[in-house]
């Protein structure tokens, strides 16, 4: 009798572990959460935000603004709207420039939109006095790929932030390692910048890892122990009915098999 108790106790052990371990509980999957002593999250410094700086392949486009609508229109620009499903757009090249109609190759690599336009709209001043230039970057994209939902997004406005963009993909599954979320960012003339961040510290927000730039890659892998985590409180119940049916049996099993 003394090792069926024991047994029993071992039993009803394992089975609690297993339950409890079983779930997603706010220290696995919260964000925003502060450090304790049971929860020891990384702190981040915060960074100054850098406006994002064209890149060669970067495609742009531009619309010419003037008082004399005949050049306008000799000039054939289009509207710089990024829902314009017929933008025309240039693309910038190795040499990290741009050919734009009736003007000589500008170097427009290593510049951010506003000074792109401004470059842009002084190299026009020359042909064109009161030319007013609207420039805007056509490929303001990021993807998402991973234990989420996957796809590739257009960034509506500036200093998007990552809670942001996650958002846009639907958030993140509840089995994502929000341990180890990882930022691909490519770099013209050199290797990809790999930044990995713990997404659960408040300390994020408006450190390195906070905003998203133009084709960013943000991957979330899934967590090793996804496997035996249950996603929804519904499962939760199913497994605990299962877990207490299978102890049930188990236990009468054993003392049948006792006698």
């Amino acid at each position: 009798m003394i090792m069926n108790k024991h047994f029993y106790f071992v039993l009803v052990i394992v089975w609690t572990s297993l339950v409890m371990t079983s779930c997603y509980g706010h220290r696995s999957i919260g964000l925003l959460q502060e450090p304790t002593k049971q929860n020891k999250l990384p702190q981040y410094e915060a960074a100054e935000y850098q406006p994002y700086r064209l890149q060669v392949n970067d495609e742009i486009m531009y619309r010419v603004i003037s008082v004399d609508e005949t050049i306008t229109k000799t000039l054939g620009t289009n509207n710089a709207s990024t829902s314009s499903e017929y933008a025309v757009t240039y693309r910038i090249y190795q040499d990290g420039t741009v050919d734009i109609p009736f003007l000589k190759p500008i170097r427009l690599a290593g510049l951010t939109e506003r000074e792109a336009q401004d470059t842009l709209q002084a190299a026009f001043r020359q042909i064109i006095p009161d030319a007013d230039v609207k420039l805007a970057l056509y490929n303001k994209n990021f993807t998402v790929i991973g234990d989420i939902h996957s796809g590739t997004y257009y960034i509506y406005r500036e200093k998007m932030n990552i809670f942001q963009a996650l958002a846009m993909s639907g958030d993140l599954l509840n089995s994502g390692d929000r341990k180890h979320v990882r930022i691909i960012r490519p770099h013209t003339n050199a290797e990809p910048e790999v930044l990995e961040f713990d997404i659960r510290t408040n300390s994020i927000i408006d450190s390195k890892y906070y905003y998203i730039y133009p084709n960013d890659v943000i991957y979330v892998a899934r967590t090793k122990d996804s496997f035996v985590k249950v996603p929804t409180y519904t499962g939760f119940l199913g497994l605990i009915t299962s877990s207490v049916g299978l102890l049930i049996s188990t236990l009468n099993f054993a003392v049948t098999f006792a006698k």
